[in-house]
C-alpha cells in the first residue's frame, strides 16, 4: 500500500472517490504514523508514515482507501513532561476530526503513557500498546450540507426548552421498540415526538451527545459517566447512542424533529477533554500535541490549568484549537442540522490573558460566521477559575442560564423573607442583569431545575442532598439547594404533605410559565420524577435518572396536564413573549408590567421593604384593542405565605376577570367556564399558592397530552 503527499486540508480523513486524504495538526511532533485497520477496527492492515508537513499539518493521500476503513495515529516526538511534551508512539490516538467511531472504549493501564505503578508517575515512560482497547476512527463519505440553522424554526420569544437525555428519556418508554431504546433512533420515534409536541415544547436540549468515556475513578467504583461531560471526540456521536452502524442516525433524528416543528440544541463541552490532569490517559490531544491543545502552568508545564475542575482546560486561544471547536460547531449545525448549542462552563471560551472578555476572539469568530451566528447560542456563564462567574456579561446575541432566577424563585416559594424585590426582577426577565448591555429578555434562560441539582419533586421533598450512591461520602453536589421538605425528609404518606408538595411543584411550573425570558424545563419534572434526593446524579445510569412512563400514579398524569395548560397559556398570550423589556408606561395600564399590592393598587416603596410580605400581584397588559378600547390583561397573584391571603382585583377589566389557573385547586372551573368577577371584588388565595386571571375570553382547552401506555 503506497502513500502520496496529499493535501493539508481539510483536516481529518477525506474520501474523494478513489482514495482518502489524511491531515493532522501537530506543531511539535517529529513524525506521524497512520495505522489502518480492517472494517471491524480489530486488525491493523498497514502502517504508513505521513510524508508531508505543511504549516505544522501532517498529511498524506492513500489510494484505494474507502469509506468504512478504520484508522488511528501514532505520533512521535519528545517525551518531556516538564516542557509540556507527552509524545508516546506506543499509544494509538484518535483523530480529533473523526465523525464516526467503531469499537467501544475499555479501561486498561495501557492507556496511560506512564507505568501507573512507577514511583515517578507521569515522568516515567510506558511502552505498552493500547490499540485493542480504544475505538477507531472511520473513514466516511462526504455528507450533505444543511442550512436549517440559517432559518430558526422557533423565534426566541416563543421558545420553550426541554432539557433531556437521549438514553434516560427513552430507555423505559413502552412505545419505543426495545432495540431502539436509549438511542437517537429511539428518541425520534413518533410516540416521543407526539408527547413533546402535545406538552408544548418547542426546543429539545440534549445533554452531551459527543462521544465520551467514563472517568477512571468511576470505572474503579463500578459507576459510569451518565451525563456525558467527558468528551473524547467533538465530531463523532456517542457510539452507545447509535442503534446500529448507520452514521446518519443522528441526522435522521434531527430531520424527524424538524418535520414536527421541533428544534434540537446540543449541550457541548469545549472547555476540557476526557484526558484529565497530568495523571490521565493519553487518547488523542495529549499524544498529538499536548503543548498546543491544553493550557499548561507556565511555571511547570507538567501540570495543567484547571479552570474547569475536570483536570485540564482546552487552549481555546490557540488558532488550531479554536479552529477545531468552530469546525465542530459548523459540522453539527451545517451537516447534522442542529439549531443551536448550550456551552458548558462557557466562561472558559472567553478567557484571555487578562481575564474574561465578551469581545474575546472566539465570540468574534462565532459572531461573524453566517451559519453559527444564526444558531441559538446559550452560555453556562461560569467556570471554577478566577473570576469565573460572568452572568450577564456574554455577547448580545447569546442567551445565558440564569441561576439568579433559579435561586430567587426557589427562595421565594420556600418562604424566605424579603424576596419580593428580587422576585419582581426575575419575573421581569432580569433586566437588571442583561438590559444594561442593550440585550433583550431572551438573554435570560429561566429555569428552576436542571440536570445539575434536585429535580422539581425532590426540591420540595428534601432539605439536604443524599448522594451516598455516588461513592464520595455525600460530599459532592451543591450544599445549598434552597429546598424545603415540608417537614418530612423524603417520601411521605401523609396526605397533607403530599398535597402541599404537589401544589408547590405547580407553583414553580406556573412561575416559570409567566416569567419574561425563555423557560427551560428539566425532563420529568412535569411527571414528578424523583432522584431520591441525589442532587449530583451524573454517575447514575439507573432508575434514578431514567424517565418513568408509568401513569398509574394519578398525580403524575395530573401534573403533565397542568404543565400542558401552562405552556399553552404562554403561547396564547403574546404579553408573556416579550421581545423587549417592558417598563412602567405613561398610561399605567398600556402595554406594560405593573406590580400590585394586596389592595389591588400599585406597589409603593414601603411595600417592597416589608420583609414579611409574601403577596404580590403581577399585571401584564397589551395595547388597547382598536375596537373595544380595552387592554388585554393577565394578572398573576403570588402568595408564598403559609396562611391564606386576600387580594383585591384591580378595576381595570370592565368585562370582568376570569380565573385561568389556581395552583391550590387545579380542578376548579377555569377559562370560559369560570365565573366572571367584576371589580371591586376580593379573591382569596390559599397558603403557598398562585392564581392567574385574565379579562379576555379563553378559547376551548388545549388538546390533552396523549397518555402513556
Amino acid at each position: 500500500m503506497k502513500i502520496l503527499a496529499g493535501e493539508p486540508r481539510p483536516f481529518g480523513a477525506t474520501f474523494d472517490g478513489e482514495g482518502t486524504n489524511f491531515a493532522l495538526f501537530s506543531a511539535h511532533a517529529t513524525a506521524v504514523e497512520l495505522c489502518l485497520y480492517d472494517s471491524a477496527g480489530e486488525h491493523e492492515v498497514a502502517r504508513l508514515t505521513l510524508p508531508e508537513r505543511t504549516h505544522d499539518i501532517w498529511h498524506g493521500y492513500v489510494p484505494g482507501v474507502r469509506p468504512g476503513t478504520c484508522y488511528g495515529y501514532r505520533v512521535h516526538g519528545p517525551f518531556e513532561p516538564h516542557a509540556g511534551h507527552r509524545f508516546n508512539p506506543h499509544k494509538l490516538l484518535l483523530d480529533p476530526y473523526a465523525p464516526h467511531l467503531t469499537g467501544r472504549f475499555s479501561w486498561h493501564d495501557a492507556h496511560f503513557a506512564y507505568p501507573r505503578n512507577d514511583a515517578a508517575q507521569d515522568l516515567a515512560f510506558d511502552t505498552r500498546d493500547n490499540a485493542p482497547w480504544v475505538p477507531k476512527a472511520v473513514v466516511c463519505e462526504q455528507g450533505d450540507w444543511c442550512n436549517n440553522a440559517l432559518n430558526p424554526l422557533v423565534p426566541w420569544r416563543k421558545a420553550v426548552i426541554y432539557e433531556t437525555h437521549v438514553r434516560g428519556f427513552t430507555l423505559r418508554h413502552p412505545e419505543v421498540p426495545e432495540s431502539l431504546r436509549g438511542t437517537f433512533a429511539g428518541l425520534s420515534q413518533p410516540a416521543v415526538i407526539s408527547y413533546l409536541k402535545a406538552l408544548g415544547i418547542t426546543t429539545v436540549e440534549l445533554l452531551p451527545v459527543h462521544a465520551f468515556i467514563d472517568e477512571y475513578h468511576l470505572f474503579e467504583k463500578g459507576l459510569s459517566n451518565y451525563w456525558g461531560y467527558n468528551t473524547l471526540s467533538f465530531f463523532a456521536p456517542h457510539p452507545a447512542y447509535m442503534s446500529g452502524s448507520d452514521a446518519d442516525e443522528f441526522r435522521q433524528m434531527v430531520d424527524r424533529f424538524h418535520q414536527a416543528g421541533l428544534e434540537v440544541i446540543l449541550d457541548v463541552v469545549f472547555n476540557h477533554s476526557c484526558e484529565g490532569n497530568h495523571l490521565g490517559p493519553t487518547l488523542s490531544f495529549r499524544g498529538i500535541d499536548n503543548l498546543s491543545y491544553y493550557q499548561l502552568l507556565p511555571s511547570d508545564r507538567r501540570f495543567y490549568v484547571n479552570d474547569t475542575g475536570c483536570g485540564n482546560t482546552l487552549n481555546i486561544r490557540h488558532p488550531r484549537v479554536m479552529q477545531l471547536v468552530t469546525d465542530s460547531l459548523r459540522y453539527w449545525a451545517g451537516s447534522m442540522g442542529v439549531d443551536g448549542f448550550r456551552f458548558d462552563l462557557a466562561t472558559v471560551l472567553g478567557r484571555t490573558e487578562h481575564g474574561f472578555d465578551s469581545a474575546a476572539t472566539f465570540f468574534q469568530v462565532v459572531s461573524q460566521d453566517p451559519l453559527l451566528s444564526s444558531c441559538k447560542l446559550i452560555a453556562e456563564p461560569w467556570d471554577v477559575g478566577p473570576g469565573g462567574y460572568q452572568l450577564g456579561r456574554f455577547p448580545a446575541n447569546w442567551s445565558e442560564w440564569n441561576d439568579r432566577y433559579r435561586d430567587t424563585v426557589r427562595r421565594y416559594w420556600r418562604g424566605d423573607s424579603g424576596q419580593l424585590p428580587e422576585l419582581a426582577r426575575r419575573l421581569h426577565g432580569s433586566g437588571d442583569v442583561f438590559e444594561h448591555a442593550g440585550r433583550r429578555p431572551r438573554a435570560s434562560i429561566n429555569f428552576v431545575t436542571s440536570h445539575d441539582g434536585f429535580t422539581l419533586r425532590d426540591l420540595v421533598s428534601y432539605n439536604r442532598r443524599h448522594n451516598e450512591a455516588n461513592g464520595e461520602d455525600n460530599n459532592d453536589g451543591h450544599r445549598e439547594n434552597y429546598s424545603n421538605n415540608q417537614g418530612i425528609e423524603g417520601p411521605s404518606h401523609d396526605p397533607a404533605v403530599a398535597a402541599l408538595r404537589l401544589r408547590l411543584q405547580r407553583n414553580f411550573l406556573a412561575t416559570l410559565a409567566v416569567s419574561q425570558g425563555v423557560p427551560m424545563l428539566l425532563a420529568g419534572d412535569e411527571r414528578g420524577r424523583s432522584q431520591q434526593g441525589n442532587n449530583n446524579a451524573y454517575c447514575q445510569d439507573n432508575e434514578l435518572n431514567w424517565m418513568n412512563w408509568d401513569d398509574s400514579d394519578r398525580s403524575a398524569a395530573e401534573l403533565v396536564a397542568f404543565t400542558r395548560k401552562l405552556l399553552d397559556l404562554r403561547q396564547r398570550f403574546p404579553v408573556l413573549q416579550a421581545f423587549e423589556y417592558r417598563h412602567r408606561p405613561s398610561d399605567p395600564y398600556d402595554n406594560g408590567i405593573q406590580w400590585l399590592n394586596g389592595d389591588g393598587r400599585l406597589m409603593r416603596d414601603e411595600h417592597w421593604h416589608e420583609h414579611r410580605n409574601q403577596l404580590l400581584g403581577y399585571l401584564l397588559t397589551e395595547k388597547p384593542d382598536d375596537n373595544t378600547g380595552e387592554s388585554r390583561c393577565l394578572l398573576v397573584i403570588f402568595n408564598a405565605a403559609r396562611e391564606e391571603h386576600s387580594f383585591n382585583l384591580p378595576a381595570i377589566a370592565t368585562s370582568g376577570w376570569r380565573l385561568v389557573v389556581d395552583t391550590a385547586d387545579p380542578d376548579a372551573a377555569s377559562g370560559a367556564e369560570a365565573p366572571c368577577l367584576l371589580a371591586p371584588v376580593t379573591v382569596m388565595l390559599a397558603p403557598c399558592s398562585l392564581q392567574i386571571l385574565t379579562n379576555c375570553t379563553i378559547d376551548a382547552a388545549p388538546a390533552p397530552v396523549p397518555p402513556s401506555p
